[in-house]
């Protein structure tokens, strides 16, 4: 899970806050509730495909890599001063090769570990809340505590989450994501008991457009006819290879409808957002004692209970007992894009990009202009993913395709010796040459199993830094090296990897390639400051055009503290 509550702007001196003063309570509901969040933990992959941290272990042997066997790399963060990274600076370039400008400092107040009940930012900063729980598209404040599924339809969600600024320093359109709600959040009731309490849950979850703009108070939330939300219950549309699979369809005859645990995120070169859903399987069950899981809902996690939610109690879409909708759950789990100009275009499950717990989709423009999405599948022992568009992105738009419809995707090895592999997942490769192309993009996970990708701890942010290297956050396994469990590789190296760590990687050929080298970035139980270990759960991830990396936790901090921000400062 991400839990990017602020857009930061570090140079500026401010920090737009989308979701603050609700933040504290909702995470003290959420971790108070037996619905499980953090679902991701529990890892469906049953495979004999090897795992990160097998590798990691030949690697090291080859390699010195970790804390005090390369150079240290000063960071700054939201609770400490410096600490030791773990990897060699590579050489600072762009994606497009051109060298990177001239970093300015970091030049702010760094603060302590905090275990405050509310933000603690540095002194140079400020923040205002924009956007919480309720606030009404139509600009009018907010809905007040125990409002209606409709009323929650027209107004901001609840677990905001991934979000990017379509703008410039005066206004423009937030895309925001909501990740959970329950009505224990909404309604003050443990489940619900009617069709109504389940809407409102529903419409809790999603995304939201706003239009946003600096006035004489700063930063605020205007009524604009481009506002909206999308939520469990919008109509949505599929594209790509897989769209008119029968594995999308239902006996029901009930059209494609709903975005949920919306996590991470990404955007477009032409101004589109990009959505991923996570944790589907969650909001599924059933209300048969009969009912069985199959081997590909197993694989994903489904079983009876789901999270809690209970929403298969009164909505036959999530009740997987229900006959006519035997596919309803394979319509999520989808990047969608979204249009934050355009609010009467539906928003597009891109199926080309695959079926997992997306936890973010990175964009990168590679050689010869083609598009290229880096992924993440958050669940232990899960993958790392790439996709790459079959032509230069300019003409196949000027064409009336989209480039994310029309490409190749990839699952990623990771070898002992720094290498790496991209493994096709297509009938192209002969381990799954008896596959469809829409039952491999439908049931990625087990696609990728078959083709021997390497398993990873919990794969969550990837953001391409200045120096045109990609680095992705695995946030913790605690499961790695227990007994029955996979053990430890070059790529996760850490048994029992409770604090997580961060890898970045860089493919050949202009990011096209079939191969790529790798190394690790850092291991937050080797990063420490005067006091010990400085942080854990690392999740969000943004490289900057300036060569900074800007990293956010989620998770388990040392000493019990709260999740910080922090940045690479050299």
């Amino acid at each position: 899970m991400g839990n990017l509550a602020a857009v930061a702007e570090a140079l500026g001196g401010h920090v737009w806050a989308a979701d603050v003063s609700n933040e504290i309570t909702q995470r003290q509901q959420r971790d108070n509730m037996t619905i499980n969040f953090d679902s991701e933990d529990i890892g469906s992959n049953t495979s004999d495909n090897r795992t990160f941290e097998d590798v990691l272990t030949s690697f090291v042997s080859r390699r010195s890599v970790l804390a005090g066997g390369a150079a240290a790399a000063a960071f700054v963060f939201a609770g400490a001063s410096s600490v030791k990274a773990s990897a060699v600076e590579p050489t600072r370039r762009t994606a497009s090769g051109v060298a990177a400008r001239k970093r300015p400092p970091i030049n702010f107040t760094s603060i302590p570990l905090q275990n405050s009940p509310m933000p603690t930012i540095a002194p140079e900063y400020q923040y205002k809340v924009i956007l919480p729980w309720r606030t009404r598209l139509d600009g009018k404040g907010e809905f007040a505590y125990g409002l209606s599924s409709d009323q929650q339809a027209i107004s901001a969600g609840l677990g905001h989450d991934g979000m990017w600024y379509f703008g410039d320093d005066k206004k423009g359109m937030l895309a925001v994501n909501y990740e959970y709600g329950t009505t224990t959040h909404a309604l003050g009731k443990a489940l619900p008991t009617s069709l109504e309490d389940v809407r409102v849950s529903q419409h809790l979850h999603g995304v939201g457009i706003f239009y946003i703009e600096e006035g004489p108070k700063g930063w605020s939330m205007k009524k604009d006819k481009r506002n909206r939300r999308i939520h469990v219950n919008t109509p949505v549309e599929f594209s790509g290879p897989a769209a008119n699979s029968d594995l999308l369809k239902n006996s029901a005859g009930n059209e494609p409808q709903g975005t949920l645990n919306n996590c991470a995120n990404g955007y477009t070169p032409w101004g589109t957002y990009l959505t991923c859903e996570e944790n589907f399987n969650g909001y599924f069950g059933s209300t048969s004692t009969a009912w069985k899981a199959t081997a590909e809902e197993t694989r994903y996690g489904v079983n009876a209970s789901g999270f809690g939610y209970a929403w298969h109690t009164f909505d036959p879409r999530f009740d997987r007992s229900q006959p006519g909708y035997q596919n309803e759950i394979n319509r999520f789990g989808w990047v969608v894009e979204i249009d934050p100009e355009n609010p009467k275009a539906k928003p597009v499950k891109r199926t080309a990009l695959g079926r997992f717990k997306h936890e973010g989709a990175e964009v990168v423009v590679g050689k010869g202009n083609r598009i290229v999405v880096y992924m993440g599948d958050d669940e232990r022992f899960d993958y790392i993913y790439k996709f790459v568009s079959a032509r230069d992105h300019k003409k196949m738009i000027a064409a009336g395709k989209s480039p994310l419809d029309e490409g190749t995707l990839y699952a990623a090895r990771f070898n002992d010796d720094g290498t790496g592999n991209w493994l096709e997942l297509s009938p192209s490769n002969p381990a799954l040459s008896s596959w469809t192309i829409d039952k491999i993009l439908v049931h990625t996970r087990l696609a990728a199993d078959l083709a021997g990708a390497t398993k990873m701890d919990r794969p969550e942010w990837i953001s391409t830094g200045a120096d045109g290297w990609q680095y992705g956050t695995l946030t913790n396994n605690t499961n790695r090296g227990r007994t029955g469990q996979p053990g430890v590789n070059a790529a996760n190296p850490i048994r029992q990897n409770a604090s997580g760590h961060i890898i970045r990687w860089k493919d050949s050929d202009g990011n096209l390639g079939g191969t790529f080298q790798w190394n690790l970035f850092m291991i937050a139980q080797e990063t420490f400051d005067e006091g010990g270990q400085m942080f854990g759960s690392p999740d969000g991830i943004w490289g900057d055009p300036d060569g900074r990396i800007f990293i956010q936790t989620d998770g388990a901090q040392p000493g019990a503290n709260n999740d910080q921000m922090l940045v690479r400062a050299s």
